[in-house]
């Protein structure tokens, strides 16, 4: 049986997804309903662990071997897949349904080229191989807009943008023709321009009558492309509609709250503004730790819990927290002045990265970065801590102390050591800066700083794979701090989480800098981040310098060119701020 023109590509009614059995049994998906059609665009938007990817992985066979899955319908192109064998369910994913990832550095083999990924994709859906292939994964990459495509199908992930990267993987979702697409978080960490240029991607895909599944905690990306909306909150839908209708009057206070945690892009907006408290409750199941092969099976489960803002009161289990430590040093300015720094590629030709960049950075202050993907600004942030030496120019204010100088990564999971808890993780940062310590002093210190990031003492046996995305970014800035740093590197902190959570660790990341003094370096695609938490804002284009001055001055009236399609790619929720009138 086969879908007619004008019924759903899916329909599912009632999907259920457990995970464990028994008493013990995790629901992750509790009675979802969706159907999607061609030309159209669903989103499934709710927190961390609400379920949406498992939703979206339920669709294709993926939700995991210790997935218990269960529907009253779940038909694809009108046939029912309730009994889907592994065999049948290969057939489906790439030529009937696509999957985009949120990561293409990670979903791209980063040993093969671009072509060969593709190539491979062909191949796997019933397409050409050889020269006819090759002919097909151009075809593909000019399809999705890569520049280049006759210079890029021979490069590597590493070699391309992460604009290119998220196009090539779109590209490679294509290779089967597939009547739907997943996209898991397609935008997220792309900067405005790159989101906006990807959004109109998808775009045309949907008027070529794909069918588009979405996955975002971005609801302003969901506005831009979406026909319904579904919301879910911790497995179950809790709101359903129009996008134009749940997103400008909702009628759950959850999709209210959710909606009001968003970092808005507003001219008149006050820096470090309060957080919106989120409506969720920790489930009983996450006091104990989830277990490992909980954890494989369903990673966001573990992402369940609420986040307590870094303001919430200390663990009745805890003792009083020490007062933290005071900077490394007093009001010694961070300088850069005229800092070039250029990269040799392997046809002997060289890349301007920075070009003449100057700034300057105080204690207690907090400095945005922000441009599109190669403007340089990871490159900025690596010659300050001296991981980069410039080609000329000079970076002063820091002294030899590396441990001046702390970073917080966008995925802090890939920056810890996966074999490593959370107690030995701090207790590494604390004794770089103290020197060793007895276990005892060394556990004390540890718990302090778990309880100024809004964790508990039980949170030190966890390794990394044990902690939702929110939970991981809290070590990590609790780790930067630890050292005593004077100035700390914060590289798209927040990109990855779910706007309740990057609420709540944007209020950390401002309320840890009043209580120690921290100078803040923040690197951000999303211009109402930066707003929220910056005095003061540096504009990079191609490694130079376009705009800089006091954060609400530029964006309120921005005096580059660039600095204004900057501002004019930003995604407006139907009802929400606009762009500051120029």
């Amino acid at each position: 049986m086969t879908a007619t023109p004008d019924a759903p590509l899916i329909r599912v009614e009632g999907l259920r997804v457990e995970f464990g059995r028994g008493a013990a049994a995790t629901t992750a998906i509790a009675g979802l309903d969706l159907s999607l059609g061609r030309g159209e665009c669903v989103a499934l938007v709710g927190e961390s662990g609400s379920g949406k990817s498992v939703s979206a992985r339920s669709l294709i066979g993926l939700a995991g071997r210790d997935a218990h899955v269960t529907a009253t319908t779940l038909e694809i192109d009108g046939r029912d897949a309730r009994g889907f064998g592994e065999r049948q369910w290969r057939r489906i994913r790439g030529s009937r349904i696509g999957f985009v990832l949120q990561d293409a550095l990670s979903s791209l083999d980063p040993l093969r080229t671009v072509g060969a990924e593709i190539g491979e994709a062909v191949r796997a859906t019933g397409g050409p191989r050889g020269r006819a292939g090759r002919v097909r994964a151009l075809e593909l990459l000019r399809r999705a807009h890569v520049p280049q495509p006759e210079r890029r199908i021979d490069e590597r992930p590493s070699q391309l943008s992460g604009g290119q990267r998220q196009r090539a993987l779109i590209a490679s979702a294509l290779a089967g023709e597939p009547a739907v697409l997943i996209a898991d978080e397609p935008t997220t960490a792309l900067d405005v321009s790159v989101q906006k240029q990807i959004l109109a991607l998808f775009a045309e895909l949907k008027a070529q009558g794909h069918a588009i599944l979405l996955i975002s905690h971005d609801l302003a990306v969901v506005s831009e492309l979406a026909d319904r909306i579904h919301v879910l909150r911790r497995g179950a839908v809790v709101e359903s509609g129009r996008a134009d209708a749940v997103l400008s009057a909702p009628e759950h206070p959850y999709t209210r709250s959710l909606i009001d945690a968003i970092p808005r892009f507003d001219a008149t907006a006050p820096r470090h503004t309060a957080s919106v408290a989120v409506a969720v409750e920790p489930p009983a199941a996450l006091a104990a730790d989830p277990s490992a092969a909980a954890l494989a099976a369903d990673p966001s489960a573990a992402a369940l819990a609420a986040y307590p803002s870094a303001a919430a009161s200390t663990p009745a289990s805890s003792a009083t927290v020490a007062p933290s430590p005071p900077p490394a040093t007093g009001g010694t300015p961070l300088v850069v002045e005229d800092v070039s720094k250029r990269f040799r590629l392997r046809d002997d030709s060289e890349r301007t990265a920075l070009e003449s960049v100057s700034l300057r950075l105080t204690p207690g202050r907090s400095l945005g970065v922000v441009g599109e993907s190669g403007s340089g600004k990871t490159t900025l942030a690596r010659v300050i801590a001296g991981f980069e030496q410039p080609d000329s120019g000079r970076v002063s204010g820091l002294g030899d102390d590396p441990r001046d100088v702390q970073f917080v990564y966008q995925d802090p999971g890939a920056s810890f050591d996966p074999r490593w808890d959370v107690g030995r993780l701090l207790g590494e940062a604390i004794e770089l800066r103290h020197g060793r310590l007895a276990a005892g002093e060394r556990r004390r210190r540890s718990i302090e700083w778990l309880h100024r990031v809004g964790l508990s003492e039980e949170h030190l046996g966890r390794r990394p794979s044990a902690l939702s995305g929110g939970q991981r970014q809290r070590v990590g800035i609790a780790r930067a701090l630890a050292v005593v740093p004077r100035y700390v590197i914060l590289d798209e902190p927040v990109s990855a989480l779910d706007v309740a959570v990057q609420s709540q660790i944007l209020d950390l990341i401002a309320d840890l800098q009043e209580e120690t003094g921290v100078g803040y370096l923040f690197i951000s695609h999303d211009l109402g981040v930066v707003q929220r938490v910056c005095d003061t804002l540096l504009v990079l284009r191609h490694g130079v310098v376009r705009e800089t001055g006091p954060t609400d001055r530029v964006l309120a009236a921005p005096a580059d060119d660039y600095t204004r399609e900057l501002i004019d790619a930003v995604p407006v929720m139907p009802g929400g701020a606009a762009p500051p009138v120029r």
